[in-house]
């Protein structure tokens, strides 16, 4: 061990008596430096100016243009120049010989070099940990292991750089080819992944053997077993391979011998990576404060009782619009983004990818062959695309699956071994695979009965298939649609009262009635009603004499009129409305919106008249303006007449639009919401962008629904609030930082290099 030292001590004072490293160093720091500073300047100018930071640390180190991901893509640029020399040096000096006929083995050769080189590289990290250093000293409750663990990861790094550089290093007397070998095998290393994806075996090996993209769970906070492994493997292998390589000059042996002495470390590592890349057989470490890399709680619970086997199983239609989200070659991608974190909590899930044809949404494909059929826009599309995987028609599937309700979109299919299944759908929106929320939704239908929602009909009442702007499609079951309940977890049936309504709906709407109930109908609600059933009431203006039939027993009423705010852009009968406090802790979801200053649109809403009397809790969610609006009963038509306030008549107040409804009765707790309008969550509203006026219709729906659910769906994503939101520096600070970070640091850098090689010069 002392030998070893001694080499790396010796390799160390040829590097730091030469100008490169000092270059390298200076380079270097300059270089992180700008990309740092950038970063750093744009948080304190946003701070000045009253704007709200969110997730320093994260955002300053990674992400898509933090410290740590820049210095990730010019990293590779460096080690080569500091490699180039370490034998080639040796060969072309003669000082190979020296080596071969001193005591020294050739492990202690390698390991002394590679041990410099793992040195130097500490000292690149020291100049990140400069900067890393300012901005925990800067930033308030900065996250400290996330910062460790991306420079640990970024270190290693440069340790497998290190390692392919002294392998390339060995190959050659000549240092210009070593530094060109060395970029040429990390580039072969970045693009390896590419390799055989459509081949398992294959596609599990180069996978594992890309280097790109390795360090960047460690940037996010995440220590894996697989890349934690994959980068000693790989240093491992090279430092192996060069050993080997000093071997050959030594000892004489046939070129069979030395072939298999390679081929069985490269076959030693290639197991090592097949193995350790297996779900049943990774670690994981989540270092962020917040375990931003992990399912938050409610997925965790959801995914522990999802017992037994399950399969994923993608059905690719490749005549479709979204034909390209799951392609062979990014099958890794595919699981590691959309289910890694499920994996890590159950790694028996099994994927599975079927790929077909079926005549599909795609304008694309209709205006370039408008004349061809399906299997000829197949046969067509597979030979320019060079497609080498199987692609059956759909009548070759349509026995194991039905995917015409799926409008044979994109589409995965989760099957418990139970027989359990349901469909996991894309989205039209820029996001377009679904998130934790809606693949723990989709989870949570394998493993309990999730809430029915019943559409009452019969009475002119708004429908939840309707696909019109007066409709309920868009909110309910537009299986395109992110937001729309059915992807968030719950069922819905229509339900007409000819009959008692089944124990299995948990949530009755009714959505503006033309027609009041007759005896029966009564009977057969107040029946749901008596059990404690779940309702949602939304009323129009005019619509009163039929909703207060069925709300007076609960002690709201709908008020005659229409509650109007006169503007200068929009109609007057237009409400936008910000949550009362009452609600911010009736639901987070309203916290939410009235921290983002997201208002509630009621096109055309009545008020609500409360009776605390009747035996509810009552809490009013939404009012309308205290000063400016009114209850309208003169004004009907605001088209071509105007609503005028009339003081004797009419009055400036507050008026209820949404209010829920509390009790407990059968030893449960019932719970009715009630809305003075019933467009505020029709496809037309829903639809619609108004200038300046941030919509935010949607917290309703999900607060109100959650509430009606009682917190079964949509499922609680909240994580703890990220602390790092503020910095301790301010503009004059930061002006004398800056100089220092961009300037000063590498300028003094460099003054110790000159003064270091002068010295040497000197003597």
């Amino acid at each position: 061990m002392k030998t070893i030292f001694k080499i790396a001590r010796t390799e160390l004072q040829k590097l730091f008596y030469s100008p490169v490293a000092w270059l390298i160093l200076v380079i270097f720091a300059f270089q992180v430096a700008l990309g740092f500073t950038g970063i750093f300047e744009r948080f304190v100018r946003q701070q000045s100016l009253g704007w709200s930071l969110y997730a320093l640390t994260p955002n300053t180190f990674g992400g898509m243009m933090g410290m740590f991901t820049n210095v990730q893509t010019y990293l590779y640029l460096y080690i080569p120049l500091l490699t180039m020399g370490v034998m080639s040096r040796e060969y072309g000096n003669g000082g190979i010989k020296l080596l071969y006929s001193s005591p020294l083995t050739n492990y202690q050769i390698i390991l002394g070099k590679y041990l410099s080189l793992m040195i130097f590289g500490l000292v690149l990290m020291l100049i990140l940990g400069v900067f890393s250093a300012y901005a925990a000293i800067t930033i308030e409750h900065r996250d400290l292991p996330l910062i460790l663990c991306g420079m640990l990861g970024l270190y290693l790094l440069i340790c497998a750089y290190a390692a392919v550089g002294l392998f390339m290093s060995s190959l050659t007397s000549y240092t210009v080819v070593a530094a060109m070998g060395t970029l040429a095998t990390l580039a072969v290393l970045n693009y390896v992944k590419t390799v055989g994806q459509e081949i398992e075996f294959v596609r599990d090996i180069t996978y594992w053997l890309a280097i790109s993209g390795r360090a960047d769970t460690f940037i996010a906070g995440m220590i894996t077993s697989e890349d934690l492994l994959y980068f000693l493997v790989v240093i491992c292998m090279f430092i192996a391979f060069t050993i080997l390589k000093l071997h050959t000059g030594r000892v004489r042996s046939t070129w069979i011998a030395n072939f298999g002495r390679y081929a069985t470390v490269f076959v030693i590592a290639m197991l090592i990576g097949y193995f350790s890349s297996k779900p049943k057989l990774m670690g994981y470490l989540d270092v962020t404060r917040t375990k931003t890399n992990t399912l938050n709680r409610a997925s965790q619970d959801i995914v522990a009782k999802l017992d037994g086997g399950l399969t994923v199983t993608t059905y690719t239609n490749m005549l479709e619009e979204n034909a390209y989200s799951a392609l062979p070659s990014s099958y890794k991608w595919d699981v590691s983004y959309n289910f890694g974190r499920y994996i890590r909590f159950k790694p028996d899930i099994k994927m599975k990818y079927i790929y077909y044809y079926h005549k599909a949404k795609n304008e694309h494909l209709d205006k370039q062959y408008p004349t061809l059929n399906d299997k000829e826009r197949m046969d067509t599309l597979q030979k320019i695309q060079d497609f080498r995987f199987p692609i059956l028609p759909y009548s070759a599937i349509s026995g194991q699956v039905n995917l015409q309700p799926e409008m044979f979109r994109f589409v995965r299919l989760l099957e418990r071994e139970n027989g359990q299944k349901t469909f996991l759908r894309i989205f039209d929106d820029p996001q377009r695979f679904p998130s934790e929320a809606e693949v723990s939704a989709a989870f949570k239908r394998l493993t309990e009965k999730l809430p029915t929602v019943g559409f009452l009909g019969g009475h002119g009442e708004r429908e939840s298939n309707n696909p019109f702007d007066r409709g309920y499609k868009m909110f309910a079951q537009e299986k395109t649609f992110r937001h729309a309940l059915i992807n968030q977890g719950f069922d819905f049936t229509d339900i007409v009262l000819n009959q008692p309504i089944p124990d299995s709906i948990r949530i009755l709407m009714i959505a503006e009635p033309k027609r009041v109930l007759n005896d029966d109908e009564k009977k057969i609600l107040q029946q749901y009603i008596d059990r404690g059933g779940n309702m949602l009431i939304a009323g129009e203006p005019g619509r009163q004499e039929v909703m207060n039939s069925f709300t007076e027993q609960f002690g709201v009423s709908f008020l005659k009129g229409t509650l109007v705010k006169p503007s200068e852009k929009y109609q007057p009968q237009l409400l936008t409305l910000k949550p009362t406090k009452a609600a911010t802790k009736f639901s987070y979801y309203f916290d939410y919106m009235l921290k983002r200053e997201a208002l509630l649109t009621m096109p055309t809403s009545g008020g609500l008249q409360i009776d605390s009397s009747k035996g509810f809790k009552v809490t009013t969610l939404f009012t309308s303006d205290s000063t400016g609006s009114w209850n309208e009963t003169e004004t009907t038509d605001f088209v071509d007449d105007s609503a005028v306030f009339n003081p004797a008549v009419e009055k400036m107040e507050p008026i209820p639009t949404v209010a829920a409804l509390s009790r407990t009765i059968n030893g449960k707790e019932q719970k009715i919401l009630v809305t003075g309008d019933a467009d505020w969550l029709s496809n037309g509203e829903l639809g619609m962008s108004r200038k300046d006026l941030p919509a935010g219709n949607f917290y309703l729906i999900n607060g109100g629904f959650s509430w009606l659910s009682d917190g079964e769906v949509p499922i609680d994503m909240r994580r703890p609030p990220m602390p790092d939101k503020a910095l301790k520096v301010g503009e004059s600070g930061w002006k004398l930082s800056d100089i220092f970070l961009k300037w000063v640091f590498p300028a003094v850098l460099a003054v110790c290099g000159l003064l270091i090689w002068i010295r040497r010069r000197g003597r």
